[in-house]
């Protein structure tokens, strides 16, 4: 590994981006290896890009127009020159002082990604933006079959050649981190979870729980089926199965004899079944062709 590139996305964060790059400059010296700094202001119309742009000593890329948090992170990747990529807020979220021994870690364990869990002893979060994440983490830790403490943690360190291979996948919205984590676990990299704290953001936050939350669902349905169909549509499969045995019942013991609609419970849970098989044999025909090497 040849050095680190730590990519910053930003939008209309003129309070929050001059104190940001000021405490990852401070940090560069504390690296055991060569490390960028690079901040992609998404489009901004305050003093964000200007003030990014003002410093010397990083890299700022600039859009015209706002493109959303996922397109700002994979910008910053296709301009990163290291092997290594960090990626953290710009709004004084995270505690971005924790990327000097997470990259120690990360070396250590041999990881392909490592990830800061919002799970340490001072995390402020929303607690009402917790519900759903409870149920779309537990979708995602049935899918991949591991454990997953934070699914969507904006500070990771992580292999440029893998995340650049998965690319075409990556969203452009807030669920790039949760496609990426589903990307890697679901094709047996190995991702490692380490405790860090959370704070109050600087400024408001550019989320819509409402709309973020349908496209986290659709996202992660969408990975699920293109990672591990099987374990997508069996359950399915299963639904269809359990109301075939209650509508045979119903027929057998009321009716005395076997309606059209049993059977088309029947063959739709067959159907379904069959078809996530099918498609599990062609995920993994892909996988062994288009795998990038494991470490």
């Amino acid at each position: 590994m040849n050095g680190l590139s730590i990519i910053v996305p930003a939008y209309m964060e003129e309070d929050a981006i001059g104190p940001t790059i000021a405490t990852l400059k401070e940090l560069k010296s504390q690296f055991c290896i060569p490390v960028e700094i690079i901040v992609v202001d998404d489009g901004s119309s305050d003093r964000t890009g200007e003030i990014a742009a003002s410093d010397k000593d990083i890299t700022t890329i600039r859009k015209s127009q706002n493109q959303g948090y996922g397109a700002a992170i994979k910008s910053g990747m296709r301009k990163a020159k290291y092997d290594l990529i960090a990626i953290t807020d710009s709004d004084g979220s995270y505690p971005n002082e924790r990327l000097v021994d997470m990259l120690q870690t990360f070396m250590d364990e041999g990881a392909d990604m490592l990830v800061g869990s919002r799970t340490g002893d001072n995390v402020t979060y929303s607690k009402i933006r917790t519900i759903p994440k409870v149920f779309m983490r537990g979708y995602m830790e049935w899918i991949t079959r591991q454990e997953i403490p934070d699914m969507n943690s904006g500070l990771r360190i992580f292999r440029k050649d893998l995340a650049l291979h998965y690319v075409p996948l990556l969203p452009d919205g807030f669920s790039l981190t949760t496609t990426i984590t589903l990307s890697l676990m679901c094709n047996g990299f190995t991702v490692r979870y380490v405790p860090i704290d959370y704070f109050k953001r600087i400024g408001k936050s550019h989320i819509q729980p409402i709309r973020d939350t349908l496209r986290f669902f659709q996202l992660i349905g969408r990975t699920a089926v293109y990672f591990a169909p099987l374990r997508f549509f069996a359950p399915i499969a299963l639904v269809f199965f359990a109301v075939f045995l209650v509508s045979l019942s119903y027929d057998i013991f009321t009716e005395r004899n076997l309606g059209d609609k049993t059977v088309l419970l029947f063959t739709f849970a067959c159907n379904v079944l069959l078809f996530g098989t099918l498609a599990d044999m062609v995920r993994k025909s892909f996988q062994i062709i288009s795998m990038p090497p494991l470490r």
